[in-house]
């Protein structure tokens, strides 16, 4: 263990900006808040154990959407930002954040090994007056349940010698509103002093309210319910999509007449199913949970069912639609549009799409993709290639196009006048006023 101390207090090295910050994981939340940390005017290290990242950061080489090319490359010039896969220089750091990945195993539960392997390798290098926070989504209890013991392993108290917190990621990837700058932060840490530290940090490097909240399982619940609402919500609506379609009901003109209510309604809308690292993820963590206590969310469970079913669903209509052609699903060409799990970016972590081109080619259909963004993808180990352009040919050659996922740069004109037959599962077309060869989900 690194037992250098600090001789000055965390809280005024925050505020004089001599503080050394150092972000675990350089993925899709952890890159852009290096880079917001580095911005802010402090020298800051990014860890990773993948080298491919991290030399693309150290030649000013962005792989991150929300992420400026020209800030990145200027950020790193300059010496403010440091990637590495050494983390002994953890030792250097003062602040700490935690931002690696948190996936389900095969059994559906929390998959926490990168945060235990991330703690474990924090705890050789630790010192007095270090700051850790966990930003990755996980189940409540976490951080103190998991990340403290480990910590403490190195000798030092938790809350005395040094701070620990959680507080919630919350990247929206390609939203142009709301960016990791200047979106509002929660903070819960071990004791007030905790808080107390880890707000001076956002404070410091953020333009956006922050939030303190008791506790790490305050914070780390929250999380949960931010997800977990809009989970349930689409689970809703995409149950009613369904026996909408039985009724001869067109649902998304529901949503729309429904919208014009000022107050006491959101509008929510169905699809193919739930993508990204959030929504899809997070009631699986609390129901895990909650079986500790004894304890069944049923309607949490009850909105994963249905939305997990989209998937297979949606085949299900398209199986249809072809049937109104006289075609067999076995053996049709399917051209999907979309593979990102939403529109205008290359995201494609638990996407709903892939989840529908495996299921479209166990009933032997020949799938082929389109997406402006995602040029291919890796799913069950293998790659699958996507088309180059969206011509003419292509569009004609398929005896159906499925949009999953509704990008804008897709010439929906184009298609329309091109298809044989064209599923809609996300009313993308809704501008298109021939519609007769068009079906909605």
């Amino acid at each position: 263990m690194n037992t250098a101390t600090s001789t000055s207090n965390l809280k005024d090295k925050l505020l004089n900006k001599t503080a050394t910050l150092g972000v675990i994981g350089l993925g899709y939340v952890g890159l852009p808040l290096a880079v917001e940390k580095a911005k802010a005017g402090y020298k800051t290290i990014g860890f990773d154990i993948q080298e491919s990242k991290v030399e693309m950061v150290n030649h000013g080489e962005n792989y991150i959407g929300d992420v400026v090319n020209e800030d990145l490359a200027e950020l790193v010039n300059s010496g403010n930002l440091l990637a590495t896969a050494d983390f002994a220089k953890v030792a250097q750091a003062d602040c700490v954040s935690i931002c690696v990945p948190t996936p389900l195993d095969k059994y559906q539960q929390p998959d926490i090994s990168y945060v235990k392997a991330s703690a474990k390798s924090i705890v050789p290098y630790m010192h007095k007056d270090m700051l850790i926070v966990l930003e990755s989504t996980t189940y409540p209890g976490t951080t103190e349940e998991l990340l403290k013991p480990i910590l403490e392993e190195s000798g030092l108290k938790c809350g005395e010698d040094f701070y620990l917190a959680y507080s919630p990621e919350r990247v929206d990837p390609g939203n142009l509103t709301f960016k990791t700058k200047n979106t509002p932060k929660v903070v819960g840490g071990s004791t007030s002093k905790c808080t107390d530290v880890a707000a001076a940090l956002y404070e410091s490097i953020l333009e956006a309210p922050i939030h303190r909240v008791s506790s790490p399982a305050i914070a780390e619940m929250e999380k949960i319910l931010e997800n977990i609402y809009r989970n349930i919500n689409i689970g809703l609506v995409n149950e009613l999509a369904i026996l909408s379609e039985k009724m001869g009901i067109n649902f998304w003109e529901v949503i729309e007449a429904a919208k014009s209510k000022p107050y006491g309604f959101q509008a929510f809308y169905p699809g193919p199913g739930l993508g990204g690292h959030c929504i899809p993820l997070d009631p699986y963590y609390l129901s895990w949970k909650a079986r500790e206590f004894d304890f069944h969310t049923l309607m949490i469970e009850s909105s994963m069912m249905v939305n997990d079913r989209m998937p297979e669903y949606c085949v299900e209509r398209a199986s249809k639609i072809l049937n109104k052609h006289k075609k067999a699903m076995n053996g049709s060409i399917v051209l999907v549009l979309g593979v990102a799990y939403k529109k205008d970016i290359d995201d494609y972590r638990e996407s709903a799409a892939i989840r529908v081109i495996n299921e479209l080619e166990k009933e032997g259909a020949e799938v082929i993709f389109y997406d402006p963004y995602v040029s291919e993808y890796k799913a069950h180990g293998k790659v699958k290639k996507g088309e180059r352009e969206l011509t003419v040919e292509l569009i004609e050659s398929a005896d159906l196009v499925m949009i999953t996922t509704d990008h804008t740069m897709v010439d929906y004109m184009l298609v329309q006048e091109h298809a044989k037959a064209i599923f809609d599962t996300k009313n993308a077309m809704k501008d298109i006023t021939n519609r007769d060869n068009i079906e909605l989900l």
